[in-house]
């Protein structure tokens, strides 16, 4: 199977982004209902402001708490999915899928290390340039490479 060009990588990341703002968003509609109700009810000091949504706005800590609970969960897309079947939503549905290019499995830290030197889709860049390998950043460091499948191949049920 060849391996995937640039712009099938960035309709891919497209509808990956879209996926996982609905995910944060959800993650974050979670977390912020919590602690309504937690300050509502007096569980949590709302430190002498009249509505929870005012000290949620004003405080550090409260929006520090709700953009790490939203990463992780943004994160955890990722990986979730690279490692449960080598796909997103979005790979599965432009037939992309990570492969290892060395005799290991895919590890939780290779992809962790993929994850980050995307550098949020830039790294994808690198494959307009490297014409010959279409090894994006991401792929480079992690010891990866994105393969366009065949759609007999991109069913679950042949992997």
């Amino acid at each position: 199977m060849p391996r995937a060009g640039f712009f099938r990588r960035l309709l891919a990341m497209i509808y990956d982004a879209l996926v996982a703002t609905a995910v944060g968003m959800c993650a974050a509609i979670v977390l912020v209902v919590t602690f309504v109700v937690l300050l509502k009810n007096g569980m949590l000091s709302l430190q002498g402001y009249q509505e929870p949504a005012d000290l949620i706005q004003a405080s550090l800590t409260y929006r520090l708490i709700i953009q790490i609970w939203v990463g992780a969960w943004v994160v955890g897309f990722f990986l979730w999915f690279w490692r449960k079947g080598g796909q997103t939503l979005g790979m599965r549905a432009w037939r992309l899928r990570i492969f290892s290019t060395v005799e290991e499995p895919v590890t939780w830290g290779r992809l962790f290390i993929r994850l980050v030197a995307s550098l949020g889709g830039l790294g994808t860049l690198l494959v307009l340039f490297d014409i010959k390998h279409k090894q994006s950043l991401q792929d480079r460091l992690a010891r990866t490479e994105v393969l366009k499948l065949t759609k007999e191949a991109n069913h679950h049920k042949n992997w």
